[in-house]
């Protein structure tokens, strides 16, 4: 089979592979760039495998004129720019010793060692410059199925990175056919192996279940997730069930995973996952919402009262109602009308603060009607 993409026949991609040729080093791109480019879906980032050590890359390179940054030399990865495009060059490598969190490697000379040590065999497929396709672990027929395995024993490749068991689930989310079904093997691995992702960082475990959730439609990987028991070893307390009628229900096209994950709960969730600070008030203004009146939940919770509504929907099961969606677009636009200098020197302190909270719930319960003056007489 042969690759036809135009990231491939670009001067920049055919310049880096020609530096590592001239030298007499093999150049394959590899990973998601063939993947993607197989399945017809964006290609972002572009990873080169080769023969050549850390130093020869660097030094072919310099010959070519092109731009290298020694970003990973410890683990073989040197990053060339071409074109003002960055290009991950790595060389073959193969796991010496694994403790589920880390490997330490040794440089390989060949293409099949490398393409052993990797996850799934949707994700060791190489093409060279010229687009020629090679898969030594049978991943085209495994990517023509969307049919997401892990590469060699399940339980081995698990234990070498237990982060692993989360890629599962986020390229099944992404890659794989939902009428199939997720593969039984690696599903079993991932549940007998899912004490292990407590040796996993949360910023690692918050990147990975973030990735999984933007994918279109999660719902069957997440449900897999939960039924494996993996689910609860990363967000305890978490539920998948309303999370299919969310991505039903959902008015954009863009997914949020922090809507769906409020849509899911948990225990501390932010904490789990390492929420930024932003991150963290997004999902607590939505969590905290779902028990607003929904002619107020708009003025309450300004940026986040749709995010809100549609997780209250998802979770009582019921369809998106636009009187409803129109109800809290209009009550997102108010502006509370008197201020406390208003009420101001005949109130003060304690007391000033309840009449103000007296008179903001009066005019909300007037549907947001009564105008300054009117409260004021009030």
């Amino acid at each position: 089979m042969r690759l036809t993409a135009d990231w491939l026949t670009s001067a920049a991609s055919q310049a880096v592979c020609g530096a590592l040729a001239d030298g007499g080093y093999q150049a394959y791109f590899v990973g998601g760039c063939v993947r993607n480019a197989l399945i017809d879906a964006p290609v972002s980032d572009l990873d080169i495998c080769t023969d050549a050590r850390p130093e020869q890359t660097l030094k072919q390179a310099e010959l070519a004129g092109l731009k290298a940054i020694p970003t990973g030399i410890d683990h073989g990865t040197i990053t060339i720019i071409a074109d003002g495009i960055p290009y991950e060059v790595t060389t073959f490598r193969r796991d010496v010793e694994t403790d589920g969190r880390h490997a330490k490697v040794a440089f390989s000379d060949t293409l099949e060692e490398d393409a052993e040590r990797r996850d799934f065999t949707m994700n060791a497929l190489y093409c060279d410059a010229s687009g020629q396709v090679i898969d030594p672990v049978g991943g085209l027929p495994d990517l023509k199925r969307r049919h997401v395995r892990f590469i060699g024993d399940p339980d081995a490749r698990i234990q070498e990175d237990y982060l692993r068991i989360l890629r599962f689930f986020r390229f099944t989310a992404w890659y794989g056919d939902d009428a199939l079904g997720i593969d039984a093997d690696g599903l079993s691995a991932c549940a007998m192996h899912s004490d292990g992702l407590s040796q996993i960082s949360a910023e690692r475990i918050g990147a990975e279940m973030r990735k999984l959730l933007s994918a279109p439609d999660p719902s069957v990987a997440v449900a897999s997730m939960q039924a494996s028991g993996v689910l609860s070893a990363v967000l305890p307390g978490a539920s998948a069930a309303a999370l299919p009628i969310l991505v039903h229900i959902e008015l954009d096209e863009a997914a949020k995973p922090i809507r769906r994950l409020a849509v899911m709960g948990g225990e501390d969730v932010a904490g789990r996952l390492r929420f930024s600070n932003a991150e963290r008030k997004e999902y607590d203004a939505i969590r905290a919402g779902l028990e607003t009146d929904l002619a107020e939940l708009g003025y309450r919770f300004k940026e986040t009262c749709i995010d809100t509504y549609l997780v209250r929907q998802a979770l009582m099961g019921q369809p998106v109602v636009q009187s409803e969606i129109d109800l809290i677009k209009q009550s997102s636009r108010q502006e509370f009308p008197v201020r406390a200098a208003d009420l101001m020197p005949a109130y003060s302190g304690a007391a000033l603060g309840a009449k103000l909270k007296e008179l903001e719930q009066k005019w909300i319960n007037s549907g947001f009607s009564l105008s300054k003056s009117q409260l004021s007489d009030g």
